[in-house]
């Protein structure tokens, strides 16, 4: 235990930064296109936990940009990301349009392969019967392929809520692909 932290330790203060595999060589942005099923309300477990999925009749489509950054020596990217939620056959409006902000970091590297979370706020255009209030975060898990220098392909799962500032907080759940390109 003690020499793996010392390694880590070390990594952390000589600067070697790993090459960042949401980007590859010389990209410095990318734009991502994102499509997902819902997966129900319900906590954070279904981050993690496919088990806990019950597909509702709800999609998600999602617009990014980022660019390439580092947290703690660790290859990330910061998001800027456009969200509607089409909800159908909902009584009780459970649709909404977002903006925000998140930043991913990756976690492991392996062979054009990446996995890693990520986290930030966004803002929506109105609340409902999951989540009463128009301040939600978004917490995402993220398995990734390279297919070239410039594509890459990433199987997600993403949660909206509100951390438990209203009464009601039931979250919504996704899952789904996205398409990011780098230039």
């Amino acid at each position: 235990m003690k020499k793996i932290l010392i390694s880590v330790l070390s990594i952390m203060v000589t600067g070697v930064v790993a090459a960042n595999p949401m980007f590859m060589d010389g990209h410095e942005n990318s734009v991502t296109m994102t499509i997902g099923a819902g997966t129900g309300s319900g906590s954070l477990l279904k981050l993690v936990y496919p088990g806990e999925w019950e597909f509702v009749p709800m999609t998600m489509i999602m617009g990014t940009y980022s660019q390439p950054m580092t947290i703690f020596k660790i290859p990330a990217r910061m998001n800027l990301n456009i969200i509607q939620n089409i909800a159908y056959h909902s009584k009780h409006g459970l649709s909404f349009f977002g903006l925000g902000l998140s930043w991913d970091v990756v976690a492991f590297d392996w062979h054009g392969w990446y996995v890693g979370g990520g986290l930030g706020p966004y803002y929506r255009n109105n609340y409902d019967r999951w989540v009463s209030s128009r301040l939600v975060f978004g917490e995402k898990f993220f398995i990734g392929k390279n297919i070239t220098d410039d594509l890459r392909l990433e199987f997600f799962t993403l949660h909206f809520s509100n951390g438990d500032f209203t009464e009601t907080n039931l979250g919504f759940n996704f899952t789904g692909l996205s398409v990011n390109y780098s230039f």
